[in-house]
C-alpha cells in the first residue's frame, strides 16, 4: 500500500493542496476489481496513471471536511490547513498521481500532480506491531471482501471490552438495514481496541478536552453535534498492520452526535440511544456518498445549486434527474419530495422518510438501497 499524506488549506474562496509525506506498507486491502475507475464523482478524486503509458491505474472519489469547512463562516475570515490521507495500491513503475477538488458545479477549483517512484528512497517504510483488535466478522480474505475497521475513540485500556460489546452492536445495526445484510458475505469487519489515556471525548462547548487516541471532539465548526477528528494521519498511523479499507469511529460517549465523510471515516457517539440508527446513518455517508435527505426551513445553509446536478445518489435538483431515480418512479407516484440538502425548496429526495432523513425509519430507502449495491458491487465484482 502507498499512503499518500496531504495538506489542504485556504479560505471560503481559496485552496491549496500540499503534499505532506509518501509513506508504504505490506499488503493491500483496497479494491482489486474497477480500478480505472468511479461509481460516483464525490467532491474530489485522486488519480493515479503510469508515467510512461498515461494509463489509468487507480481512481478513488472523496469528500474533505476543508471543503465543508469552506461553506462556514469562519471561513470567511482566517485560513487554515486539513490533514488529508489516502491509500493506493503501490505502482509497479513510475507513476503520476493527480488529485482534484471540485467546487459546487463539478468544476475542479483546487489540483496537484506529483510523480510518484517505488523505488524512492524517501518513501518512509512503516513497520509496526498492529493495536489490540479482534474480528467480528470474517467472510474472506482482503482480496475478496470490503474490510471494514470499528476504532475505538475515548475508551480506556480498561474499557476494552465494553468497546468490543458496542462494536458488535454496530456491526449488526449495519447488516440489518439491506442491502448491507444481502452481501453480508463480501465483509470483514474488524475492532480495533485503540486505548485512550481518558475515558470520554472532547466536547470544547463545555470546556472539556480529553486525551484520546483520535483527538477528537464535538463543537467541530462551532456546531453542537458535530462530532469529528481532524488528526487523519494519527487515524492512519493507528490502525498500520490491520486491513482496512473503511473506517466506522465509535466515541465512548452518551452525548448525541457524530458525522460522515464519504471515503474518509463515520464517528458516532455509542452511548446514545439512537446509536445504533445513527450509525448506519453515518455509514451511508462514509461508505456510500449517499446525502442527508433531512432539511431546514430557513434553509440556512446552500450546498446545491438549481442548475446543478447534485453527484449524491439520493437527491435530486431535477437539472439531471435521468442520472438518478427516474427509472423507478411508478406510475401515480409523486417520485420526488420537496427538501433534501439541508435546503427545504429546490432540492427533492426520492421517499417520505428514510434511514438518510430521519432516526426514526425503519430502513434505507429503495433508492438508496440501490446506490448502496452498486457501490458494494463496484467493490467485488
Amino acid at each position: 500500500t502507498l499512503r499518500v499524506d496531504y495538506i489542504f488549506s485556504g479560505t471560503d474562496k481559496t485552496a491549496e493542496i500540499a503534499l505532506d509525506e509518501l509513506s508504504c506498507f505490506d499488503g493491500w486491502a483496497g479494491r482489486r476489481v474497477n480500478l480505472d475507475k468511479v461509481p460516483v464523482r464525490g467532491n474530489g478524486q485522486l488519480c493515479m496513471t503510469d508515467a510512461q503509458s498515461g494509463d489509468t491505474l487507480y481512481r478513488m472519489p472523496f469528500s474533505t471536511l476543508f471543503q465543508e469547512w469552506q461553506t462556514t463562516e469562519e471561513a470567511t475570515k482566517v485560513r487554515k490547513a486539513f490533514e488529508n490521507v489516502f491509500l493506493l495500491p503501490m505502482p509497479a513503475e513510475k507513476a503520476v498521481v493527480r488529485i482534484e477538488l471540485y467546487d459546487f458545479f463539478g468544476s475542479v477549483y483546487a489540483s496537484l500532480n506529483h510523480e510518484v517512484d517505488p523505488s524512492d528512497i524517501l518513501i518512509r517504510k512503516v513497520d509496526r506491531e498492529p493495536a489490540p483488535h479482534k474480528y467480528l466478522l470474517k467472510s474472506g480474505s482482503s482480496e475478496n471482501c470490503i474490510d471494514v475497521a470499528i476504532v475505538a475513540e475515548g475508551y480506556t485500556a480498561d474499557e476494552a471490552e465494553k468497546f468490543y460489546s458496542q462494536a458488535q452492536v454496530a456491526m449488526e445495526a449495519i447488516l440489518a438495514h439491506e442491502p448491507f445484510g444481502e452481501y453480508k458475505d463480501r465483509f470483514n469487519f474488524v475492532a480495533v481496541a485503540l486505548p485512550s489515556e481518558d475515558s470520554g471525548v472532547s466536547v470544547p462547548g463545555e470546556g472539556e478536552w480529553k486525551k484520546t487516541a483520535l483527538g477528537s471532539h464535538f463543537n467541530t465548526f462551532y456546531m453542537d453535534r458535530y462530532l469529528t477528528t481532524l488528526r487523519l494521519r494519527q487515524m492512519h498511523d493507528a490502525l498500520c498492520g490491520i486491513p482496512y479499507e473503511h473506517i466506522v469511529i465509535l466515541a465512548n460517549t452518551d452525548t448525541y452526535g457524530g458525522g460522515g465523510i464519504f471515503n474518509s471515516y463515520t464517528l458516532t457517539t455509542a452511548g446514545h440511544r439512537s446509536f445504533k440508527p445513527v450509525v448506519v446513518h453515518e455509514f451511508g455517508h462514509s461508505f456510500a456518498g449517499l446525502a442527508d435527505e433531512y432539511y431546514y426551513d430557513d434553509q440556512y445553509v446552500e450546498y446545491y445549486y438549481p442548475d446543478s446536478e447534485p453527484w449524491e445518489q439520493n437527491i435530486t435538483t431535477m437539472v439531471d434527474f435521468e442520472s438518478k431515480w427516474k427509472d423507478m418512479v411508478e406510475a401515480g407516484s409523486a417520485g420526488v419530495y420537496e427538501g433534501a440538502g439541508y435546503q427545504s425548496k429546490g432540492v427533492y429526495r426520492p421517499y417520505p422518510d428514510c434511514r438518510m432523513k430521519t432516526n426514526a425509519a425503519e430502513s434505507f430507502c429503495p433508492v438508496c438501497q440501490r446506490a448502496i449495491a452498486r457501490i458494494i458491487e463496484f467493490y467485488t465484482e
